[in-house]
């Protein structure tokens, strides 16, 4: 049986191996059997809601019932649109009203933060996961499930984009299990694997959950990111594979009970938003038999395209360590190519816009049609990130064009950033840029030209007012002027280069 929907995954697993692990939480599993009865229940009382096409919000870290709302929406015909748990209420509110949101499933926390909030929409239908969900599941009345297309919309994904507002990224059944089909490309999953994963599921890396579910494993899922416990469940279920950001595999080995008999039943890694320093990946291959994998790819592609590979890593350890400035090459179900600004394709070492064309590929920003035509040409996505090929076919990006800061794998758009900051009074104008950091791969420095003295606890309050913690500067630099270059525009290579 092939998938053409996302909730076949659960369902077809059902009806092959009922009492297999689809899920293991807090030490607890759940078969396929009873995640499929519980996804089928839901999805018939989503579609005694409004109907097909309307959009589901969840606003929650994760745990089973967020996984259960995954496939439940795409069985009802409607579109999940996950928020980020880690993002301020002014964000999240924005992000409600520009996909039109209703009903809203949130964790009470979270729920709380945003009823706090004065412009909170007095009449959004909300359900409290762990006040409210499983008796707003028994109860109440239940629709027969619609007939969909392939290429119906199942998620919105806001994206951290680089006009200040993020765009929500709008992926079909269709283009997400594409993305599947060229991720086991590079990452084969076998039916007795133990995948865990410590990632958000309002990410676009969500997909690795899917992935294991289509094969039939199972997934060792965690709230959040913790080192012990995530040590501790290698040990105690025998975690075969996982996904985890350079900074997080570091919090592993320097965690004080570390062992590489932690990782001994651990076959692969695999990692993405930010290089692996070659330090990190010899120690994992003297110390443990861990393969390490990176791919390249974003929210938009429902998913990654290229992918370096645990020989290309095996390669970079035996003396080519270049290879791990990488992302690997492309996959066979992609076209992907280097562009220059004409459209002529780039030669060998020569730079230029990272172009894919794949059936992966979003339909398009929701309610964003000149977003959508900048993006989508012809049938090929423009990346908006600037790359060149190497003699044998490896992808290297040089640079963001949209100018993107990636901080502890979470994307920072700079202009967001400092939006923000020409709200307060005291700033005249600013520049947002990334600078490298040994733990975080970038932190976000602020360059600041001040029409009134501020301190930088000030700036910060403000900047946490509007935006995530995670965006808000840690380094602040006050300058005279800003630097232009020949455009007149600023001069962000050259402020980076002010250490």
């Amino acid at each position: 049986m092939r998938a053409q929907f996302l909730h076949d995954l659960p369902a077809f697993q059902a009806l092959r191996q009922p009492d297999a692990v689809a899920i293991w939480w807090r030490g607890e599993p759940t078969t396929y059997s009873q995640l499929n009865q519980r996804v089928e229940r839901l999805a018939a009382r989503l579609a005694a809601l409004g109907g097909v096409g309307d959009r589901v919000g969840v606003l929650a870290w994760n745990g089973p019932q967020f996984v259960e709302l995954i496939y439940a929406c795409a069985a009802s015909g409607r579109i999940l649109v996950p928020l980020n748990a880690r993002l301020a209420p002014a964000e999240w509110l924005y992000q409600l009203k520009a996909a039109g949101v209703d009903p809203l499933f949130a964790d009470g926390e979270l729920l709380r933060a945003l009823r706090a909030h004065p412009e909170s929409p007095p009449k959004l239908t909300v359900i409290d996961l762990q006040a409210d969900y499983d008796n707003w599941l028994q109860a109440g009345p239940m629709a027969p499930l619609p007939t969909l297309r392939t290429e119906d919309p199942a998620w919105i994904l806001f994206t951290s984009g680089s006009t200040g507002r993020p765009k929500g990224a709008v992926l079909s059944h269709r283009s997400f299990l594409a993305g599947l089909e060229s991720a086991a490309l590079a990452r084969p999953v076998a039916a007795d694997d133990r995948y865990l994963y410590p990632f958000p599921l309002f990410h676009v890396a969500a997909h690795n959950v899917l992935l294991q579910h289509q094969h039939g494993a199972a997934v060792v899922l965690l709230r959040s990111f913790a080192a012990e416990e995530t040590l501790r469940a290698c040990r105690e279920l025998r975690v075969t594979g996982m996904s985890l950001a350079p900074t997080m595999i570091a919090t592993l080995l320097e965690h004080p009970s570390f062992s590489p008999a932690d990782l001994a039943s651990v076959r692969t890694i695999g990692y993405g938003a930010s290089a692996m320093p070659e330090t990190l990946l010899r120690r994992l291959l003297d110390e443990t038999g861990v393969g390490l994998c990176q791919s390249y790819g974003m929210t938009e592609l429902s998913g990654s395209a290229a992918f370096l590979t645990v020989e290309d890593h095996r390669l970079a350890a035996a003396g080519r360590p270049e290879l791990l400035h990488s992302v690997g090459k492309p996959l066979a179900t992609v076209e992907l190519k280097v562009a220059h600004e004409s459209g002529r394709v780039c030669g060998t070492g020569e730079a230029g816009e990272i172009l894919v064309r794949a059936p992966q590929c979003m339909l398009g920003y929701w309610r964003q049609p000149e977003a959508t035509a900048a993006a989508l040409v012809d049938g090929w996505l423009h990346t908006g990130d600037i790359g060149c090929f190497d003699a044998e076919g490896y992808l290297y990006i040089v640079d963001r064009k949209k100018d993107m800061i990636i901080s502890g794998g979470e994307n920072v758009a700079s202009r967001e950033v400092e939006e923000a900051l020409r709200r307060h009074p005291a700033v005249r104008d600013c520049a947002v840029v990334g600078l490298p950091d040994p733990r975080w791969g970038e932190q976000i420095c602020a360059m600041l030209v001040l029409a009134a003295e501020v301190s930088d606890a000030d700036l910060a309050a403000h900047c946490r007012s509007l935006l995530a913690g995670y965006k808000t500067p840690k380094t602040w630099r006050r300058v005279a002027a800003l630097p232009l270059n020949a455009a007149g525009k600023v001069d962000k290579p050259a402020l980076r280069q002010r250490r």
